[in-house]
């Protein structure tokens, strides 16, 4: 029934019903009554299935169509009127084509169903950071993931009032058709229309294409940035707590940063790890000039594979309980299992891909058939987090001491360095790389750009991104050190020098000396790295000839590394902000001892 005064957000839920003829439209509220009612009839309609309620209480499975399992990159565009403002690394389509397109897909993809209305806010209802949008959707699994990653319902229509702004979000799973699927942003518009996917990056609408895509844009517009970011508290041992924000490829543990446990021995001595989000931020300058973040989600959805108590206690006690489990196994007495998961495997069960599944089995090309989806996902409240910081739920956001970029590189890259300003930082974040692992799509080891890892996600051109980062710099009473880490260094034999996981504290208590000052580092040519007596190595046998190999600067390779960034760097022609080029300049003169033209 609908529930709102708003005439312009009325008269576009009856146009977009009248293009995709649902056999109704229901207001969603938010309540726990439609929770249990939208459960009951995704089960019925086999698109839910409720887990084991004594061993998973609350928990719900759900699997994709098989060509629908992670976000589709090169079927996603930002529609702007000029191509120039989309950039070189988006695919671009004008707004007209893609209304025209979208519109033959959406015409009667939602007859025999439903169509949800779900209001929505990123960011907390009322505070400076909050942002309105409405998903129309024919999904109830998009629905139930929107109550957890978002602030839903009648709180959201309030907000609104008569007359409030808000981002139009259209889904439609249609025919589920990878040659009829459609990822399409309208910055100039505050549109999103998907249509022929169910997959969550691709249909939870608030999240990558809200959150990061249009906010981009508006940030730029306004005035603040929208970034693909962890934030996270760390708590020393006098009970001072810094937080940080870092940005990180996928594949590169991301999640599993934000919610880290410290070793033993760090634990001991006090430190604790305080977590306010996973994947999204939203910075802005308060009237000191400083910079403050806010986490505008209210959920993780997060890669499951390898996900077990040594690599992230904390996601496992989080996804316990009132969670959403896709594409995974699912086992006969309706509890989930994943690849690296603490069990041991099930004897038998049902695969992501809805096959009878055993240990051991091949497909005909005698490749192992997985369990669950290399990409297969949990979501889950943020409130169920262990490690949850109180100021999550500030409105005015945390103070961001530091800025961590990171990638996954064998050789090239040392365990961390920082910048010695901000322009430098920003180039630092400019040419972040990571080399794809055997679970990402392309060519195992190759060297893929992502800036800021922001590649997938900037709204606009990101010639126009960088300049934003330089400009914001300059407003900044004392801007963030900005620092880069590498946790994925390999030997000479194939493995990790570094081990990682919970250690990785080691270096981040470094990075805290240094953004407050308490201790000097040495230069090095990419950038400032500590001296090995400033890092605590206490438990780790790690010794001086180990040590070096993490800070090793192979010319041979970073002659290969500097003309891959350069060639970059030429897709973006004029628009590429000077200081860009003058930092890779630099870099070169530090690594080589020689000028080179640009």
């Amino acid at each position: 029934m609908n529930s709102t005064n708003h005439i312009e957000l009325e008269k576009w839920v009856n146009e977009m019903a009248q293009l995709c003829q649902p056999d109704k439209i229901v207001w969603c509220n938010g309540s726990e009554r439609e929770k249990k009612q939208l459960i009951q009839e995704g089960n019925a309609a086999g698109e839910i299935v409720e887990l084991n309620q004594k061993k998973l209480p609350g928990c719900l499975f759900h699997r994709t169509h098989q060509n629908d399992v992670a976000r589709t990159e090169h079927l996603t565009f930002i529609c702007t009127n000029k191509k120039e403002a989309a950039g070189p690394t988006n695919n671009w389509m004008s707004p007209k084509e893609a209304y025209e397109k979208a519109k033959a897909l959406f015409n009667g993809s939602m007859k025999g169903r439903t169509m949800y209305v779900v209001p929505f806010a990123m960011g907390q209802i009322g505070s400076k950071f909050c942002k309105l949008g409405v998903e129309l959707t024919d999904s109830i699994y998009v629905v139930l993931n929107m109550r957890i990653m978002t602030t839903m319902g009648k709180k959201v229509l309030k907000a609104l009032g008569t007359n409030g702004e808000f981002t139009k979000c259209l889904h439609s799973k249609a025919d589920l058709n990878i040659e009829r699927r459609l990822i399409l942003h309208f910055p100039e518009d505050n549109t999103i229309w998907s249509v022929g996917s169910g997959y969550g990056g691709n249909v939870l609408l608030g999240k990558k294409c809200l959150a990061l895509r249009i906010a981009s844009h508006l940030g730029r517009k306004e005035g603040w940035m929208a970034e693909h970011m962890l934030i996270m508290g760390i708590e020393e041992p006098s009970g001072k707590v810094t937080y940080v924000a870092a940005a990180f490829p996928s594949a590169c543990g991301k999640t599993n940063l934000a919610m880290i446990v410290p070793p033993p021995v760090f634990e001991k001595k006090g430190y604790k790890i305080w977590t306010v989000g996973d994947d999204i931020a939203w910075l802005k300058l308060d009237e000191e000039g400083d910079l403050r973040a806010v986490n505008p989600e209210t959920g993780f959805f997060g890669v499951l594979p390898g996900t077990n108590s040594k690599t992230n206690p904390n996601a496992m006690a989080t996804f316990k309980k009132n969670s959403i489990f896709t594409n995974v196994l699912l086992k006969k007495d309706k509890t989930v299992w994943w690849e690296g998961h603490d069990d041991p495997s099930p004897q038998e069960g049902t695969n992501w891909q809805g096959m009878d599944w055993k240990p051991g089995m091949t497909d005909l090309a005698g490749k192992p058939v997985l369990a669950a989806h290399p990409n297969s996902r949990f979501t889950s409240p943020i409130t169920q987090c262990p490690t949850l910081s109180k100021e999550y739920f500030d409105p005015n956001g945390v103070k961001i001491s530091a800025i961590i970029f990171g990638g996954r590189r064998n050789h090239t890259a040392p365990l961390v360095f920082e910048a010695r300003n901000w322009p430098e930082g920003v180039y630092v974040g400019a040419t972040m790389a990571s080399e794809l692992t055997a679970a990402q799509m392309g060519k195992l080891g190759e060297v893929r750009r992502d800036p800021m890892a922001m590649i997938p996600f900037c709204g606009y051109n990101m010639a126009d991104y960088f300049n934003h980062w330089l400009e914001t710099g300059k407003k900044m009473k004392s801007p963030p050190k900005i620092f880069h880490v590498n946790w994925f260094r390999r030997d000479e034999n194939g493995k990790f020098i570094w081990p990682g996981y919970g250690d990785n504290l080691r270096v981040l208590s470094w990075i805290l000396k240094r953004s407050s000052g308490e201790i000097s580092a040495e230069d090095s040519p990419l950038g400032l790295i500590p001296k090995m007596e400033d890092i605590d190595f206490t438990g780790l046998n790690l010794t001086r000839e180990t040590w070096n190999k993490l800070f090793d600067i192979n010319q041979s390779e970073w002659e290969h590394e500097m003309t891959d960034r350069k060639n970059f760097f030429n897709k973006f022609g004029s628009d590429l902000p000077a200081s860009i080029l003058e930092e890779h300049t630099k870099l070169q003169e530090r690594i080589f001892g020689q000028t080179v033209s640009v």
